[in-house]
């Protein structure tokens, strides 16, 4: 799965509703510390499962 920022490999995929996300580590980074500093880091934790990508 592609960074749904960039077109690096996703190092992480979301998923919510049945619809998958994937981020490099570096968005992935960006976008959690967008969220904690939004939202709170607890809050961030019941909103979002992640899970991350079987590397081959």
């Amino acid at each position: 799965m592609q960074c749904h920022y960039c077109d690096r490999e996703a190092a992480f995929t979301a998923e919510q509703d049945g619809l998958r996300v994937g981020l490099c580590e570096r968005h992935f980074r960006e976008r959690v510390e967008e969220l904690a500093e939004r939202e709170g880091l607890e809050a961030l934790r019941e909103q979002v499962d992640v899970t991350q990508t079987e590397q081959e």
